[in-house]
């Protein structure tokens, strides 16, 4: 399948979405990236530089700017969908005001919402109805894509044309896209993976090694697989790119938003400082709400997520959560 150039829309400029903004333009593919903030995508115009997200990484000139959701989508064939998950349902009751029809809609925000339970593409077919929809997952940590460090990401949705479009157009030499039909078991991989990162930041910040660690990111693969089947997703997903993949990227890279929020927590900061303390959004800490909440909806066992919860929302000593964690009634693996 050889696809031709398309005009695409990225909405969102964090440190992803202006990513995949570069990434595209490098392709010859016509970009608009789209800000909420009208000073600060002013001053992007001017320096060709996302200095809060992704410093370092000169955004092409062919790459258009904007904060006006209007001229983001009017000309576009694709919208990649890269705000914050907690934002999502917002910028899409902005966007059902504007001309959206016969655009394909990809999603690469990380979440749960945490009023509906609902992933991120049920998102916007419940905002937008029946549009194309997809999803771009995996490990793919931004700053490595921005440097073209060799990477690997799934590409899902139910309509398989679509999941082949987005394949081709985001394909490069540095970065390859599988393709896959399990948009649910994708994005669970997706969300729940940053509370695992969160717990894997905890023990960093605690000063424990890579036994615990370990430990942690096999346990949490059982528990995002426990929650992706009780859903209906395919069990495989989870041991592939989008699962363990992901959940081993963000446990371990220095640049993990998530890893590093739990690192502080274990070092003893408050997460109130902490997230004060940042302008990117570390999307497990809005997740392990999300993900806890459900799994207690659906009397489903997620120890892991369950710590995790009590430390940021809690207010427990990361010490006695990982205690408790250790001294729970043993069993088989």
């Amino acid at each position: 399948m050889t696809t031709k150039s398309s005009h695409i829309s990225v909405i969102g400029d964090g440190g992803w979405g202006t990513t995949l903004a570069v990434l595209l333009a490098e392709k010859g593919h016509p970009v608009t990236l789209w800000g909420a903030f009208p000073d600060y995508v002013a001053q992007v115009r001017r320096t060709r530089v996302n200095e809060k997200f992704l410093p370092g990484i000169t955004i092409p000139k062919t790459v258009a700017l904007t904060s006006s959701l209007d001229e983001a989508l009017g000309a576009s064939d694709i919208i990649v969908l890269a705000v914050p998950s907690q934002y999502l349902t917002a910028t899409l009751k902005n966007i059902r005001q504007c001309d959206h029809a016969g655009k394909a809609f990809v999603s690469v925000v990380k979440g749960i919402d945490t009023r509906t339970f609902l992933t991120m593409t049920q998102l916007i077919a419940k905002e937008l109805g029946k549009v194309r929809v997809g999803v771009l997952s995996g490990p793919t940590i931004a700053i490595e894509v921005a440097k073209k460090i060799p990477t690997t990401a799934v590409s899902a949705s139910l309509d398989t044309r679509l999941a082949r479009q987005v394949q081709e157009i985001f394909s490069c030499p540095t970065f390859r896209v599988y393709t896959n039909r399990d948009v649910l078991g994708v994005e669970i991989c997706g969300s729940v993976k940053n509370v695992i990162a969160l717990a894997c930041g905890i023990c960093d910040g605690l000063g424990f090694g890579t036994n615990t660690k370990a430990a942690l990111l096999t346990r949490g693969l059982v528990e995002m697989t426990r929650l992706g089947k009780a859903l209906g997703a395919n069990p495989r997903t989870f041991t592939g790119l989008a699962g363990l993949g992901d959940l081993a990227t963000t446990c371990f890279s220095p640049n993990s938003r998530n890893r590093f929020v739990g690192h502080e927590l274990g070092k003893g900061r408050s997460i109130k400082d902490i997230l004060a303390s940042m302008d990117a959004v570390a999307e497990g800490v809005v997740t392990a709400k999300a993900v806890h909440d459900l799994a207690r909806k659906m009397k489903i066992d997620m120890p892991i997520t369950e710590a995790v919860y009590q430390v940021v929302y809690g207010h427990r000593d990361p010490r006695k959560a990982v205690a408790g964690l250790m001294g729970r009634t043993l069993r088989s693996e």
